[in-house]
C-alpha cells in the first residue's frame, strides 16, 4: 500500500476547535510561568543559584531527561515518517501530524534545556564558529544534528501551517520538496541518538559496567525507534481520552507491534552484551544501577507477555498499558544510565534541586500546552466523522 492510498481511507486532517482558556491549559500556564520565573534567576545569577550540579555531575536532569531521554520520546517524529515515507506503510499516514508536532516539541525543548545548562550561554554560537568548533567531539556532532533537525522539523511543519491559512500555491510548491526534507530527517536523529550511546562510551570506567558497553549506540538508537512508537501511541490514546475521540486502537496496537519486535531485540542485544563482557554477576549485586537495570528490563518486556496474542493486541487497556511501560522504560534507561550508573568518585553527589524541578516541569508543561493548542488551531488530528464518533475503545 502507498502512502497516498493509506490516506484515503481516514478523513482529511481538521482544527479541533474548542476553549482556548480552560482550567488545563491556565494551570499550565502557571507552571510555564514558574519556570520563567527560576530561569531568570539562573541567567542573571548563574548555575550555582538554582541547580544543585558539581564538578563531579556537569550534567543533571536538565540534560539526562530534557535532552536524552525526551529526545528519544520525540522518536516518534522520525520513526513514524520513516514508517509511511521510506518503508511506504501508508496505513499510518493519520499518525504523522502528532507525532511531528511531538517531535517538534520534544527537540526543541532539548534545545531550549542545553541553553539552560550552558555555563556561559552568551557564546553558544562557538559550537558552530569555524574557530572554535570541536568537529572531533561528540558533542558537537550531537549539537549539530539537533540544531539542524529542529530546522528539518520546523520545515516539515510548514504545510501544516500553510493549510490552515489558506496558501494552497504556496504548500504545494513546498510539498514538491518536502521528500528531501524528509529524507534528510529520517538520518539525522539515527546519527545523533547512536552519539548519546558514544558519548557514554566516552566516560569509560565512570559509567557502571551494567550500562558501559562499546554496542551502546546502537542500544540506543534501537530503543529509541521502539520508545518513539510508543510515545506517538501513547499520545493517540491520551488525545483520545481528552477529546473525548474514538481510541484508534488498530493502528496503534500495529505501530506498537513494531515498536515490540525492536524492544525485543533490545532486551536480546543487551543481555548477550553483558553475559560476553562476564558482568551479569553485577546484576545481582545490591545497588542502585542494579534496581534500575531490572526495574527498566521489566518494563520494556510488559509489551512482549501483555500484548502476546493477537486478541491481546486488540484490547485498547493493554495497547495503552504496553505502551506506558515501553515509554517509562525508555525513559528510566536513558536517565539511569546518565544519572544513576555515573560515579566521577567519592565525594561527589547529584540530586535535582527545586529549581532544576520547576524548569523540567514547566517544560513538559509548555509542551503539552503547545500541543493542545496546535490540534484546536491547526490541522493535525484526523477529522471526527459521525461513523468514528460511534465506535468505543
Amino acid at each position: 500500500m502507498s502512502a497516498e492510498a493509506g490516506k484515503l481511507h481516514h478523513p482529511a486532517p481538521a482544527p479541533m476547535g474548542g476553549k482556548l482558556i480552560t482550567t488545563t491549559t491556565v494551570f499550565l500556564s502557571l507552571l510555564v510561568l514558574a519556570m520563567v520565573g527560576v530561569l531568570a534567576v539562573r541567567f542573571v545569577l548563574g548555575l550555582g543559584a538554582t541547580t544543585n550540579m558539581n564538578q563531579g555531575y556537569p550534567w543533571g536532569i536538565w540534560i539526562a531527561y530534557d535532552v536524552v531521554a525526551g529526545t528519544a520520546l520525540a522518536g516518534g517524529g522520525f520513526s513514524t515518517a520513516m514508517l509511511v515515507y521510506i518503508l511506504n506503510r501508508g496505513q499510518y499516514h493519520p499518525l504523522i501530524r502528532p507525532a511531528l508536532v511531538a517531535a517538534l516539541l520534544g527537540y526543541m525543548m532539548a534545545g531550549f534545556s542545553v541553553m539552560f545548562d550552558l555555563g556561559r550561554y552568551w557564546d553558544f554560537w562557538h559550537i558552530i564558529s569555524p574557530s572554535y568548533a570541536q568537529p572531533n567531539s561528540v558533542l558537537f556532532e550531537v549539537a549539530v544534528c539537533i540544531m539542524a533537525y529542529v530546522v528539518i522539523l520546523l520545515i516539515e511543519f510548514l504545510p501544516v501551517v500553510m493549510e490552515r491559512l489558506g496558501w494552497e500555491r504556496a504548500r504545494g510548491r513546498l510539498n514538491k520538496l518536502l521528500f528531501v526534507i524528509i529524507a534528510i530527517g529520517v538520518l539525522l536523529p539515527t546519527m545523533h541518538q547512536s552519539s548519546l550511546g558514544t558519548l557514554l562510551v566516552v566516560l569509560g570506567p565512570q559509567i557502571h559496567p551494567l550500562y558501559q558497553s562499546t554496542i551502546l549506540p546502537i542500544l540506543f538508537l534501537t530503543s529509541t525507534v521502539g520508545i518513539g512508537f510508543a510515545a506517538v501511541t501513547l499520545e493517540g490514546a491520551i488525545s483520545s481520552m481528552g477529546l473525548r475521540r474514538p481510541f484508534e486502537k488498530e493502528i496503534l496496537a500495529q505501530l506498537l507491534q513494531v515498536g515490540r519486535i525492536l524492544m525485543a531485540l533490545f532486551l536480546v542485544v543487551r543481555f548477550a552484551d553483558i553475559l560476553y563482557r562476564g558482568v551479569f554477576g553485577l546484576a545481582f549485586t545490591l545497588s542502585a544501577p542494579m534496581v534500575t537495570f531490572w526495574l527498566e528490563n521489566f518494563l520494556y518486556s510488559v509489551p512482549l507477555w501483555l500484548l502476546a496474542t493477537p486478541v491481546s493486541r486488540t484490547k485498547a487497556k493493554r495497547v495503552f498499558l504496553s505502551a506506558m511501560a515501553m515509554a517509562l522504560g525508555g525513559v528510566l534507561y536513558r536517565m539511569a544510565a546518565f544519572l544513576v550508573a555515573y560515579n566521577t568518585g567519592a565525594g561527589w553527589h547529584y540530586f535535582p534541586s527545586l529549581g532544576e524541578m520547576t524548569v523540567t516541569v514547566g517544560l513538559i508543561a509548555f509542551e503539552v500546552l503547545f500541543i493542545i493548542l496546535a490540534i484546536r488551531l491547526l490541522p493535525i488530528l484526523p477529522a471526527a466523522t459521525p461513523e468514528s464518533a460511534t465506535r468505543t475503545s
